[in-house]
């Protein structure tokens, strides 16, 4: 994994956020193969690019897609999946229609979410344990 730099700034805020996200297909159909898998990850990439954030990694299974993002402070999570999850599934359900004989619906709601640091939670608790002792 190589990022192009380890922190991004905006007028107001320097920041480093990372998320893995990982969505399934409704009833964990193994859709996403040959030519709906190559097409999922560039409409992923669009959206990640007219959303100003960084796709860091990206894979895809027959049946669920994992992404590590590096986003804006700005953007919660859920709202980076419901983009993602959203233009993905309108644009794949217009292009291949075997995904809507098969499928009411491309994705289930839920997804898993974590956030991603460069340091680690015990190394920031001791950072702030020690902040007085200084």
């Amino acid at each position: 994994m190589t990022t192009k730099k380890r922190y991004s700034a905006s007028e107001t805020c320097v920041y480093n956020l990372g998320f893995h996200l990982i969505w399934c297909t409704k009833y964990r159909r193994k859709v996403l193969t040959s030519e709906i898998e190559s097409r999922l990850k560039e409409l992923i990439r669009e959206k990640a690019d007219e959303l100003e954030v960084e796709i860091v990694e990206m894979e895809t299974m027959p049946d669920h897609i994992h992404i590590f993002v590096k986003s804006k402070p700005t953007y919660a999570p859920h709202f980076l999946v419901q983009q993602f999850k959203g233009y993905s599934s309108r644009v794949l359900r217009e292009e291949f229609a075997e995904l809507c004989s098969r499928l009411p619906s491309l994705w289930t709601r839920s997804y898993f979410c974590e956030s991603v640091g460069y340091i680690s939670a015990d190394t920031i608790i001791r950072y702030i344990e020690n902040q007085k002792k200084h």
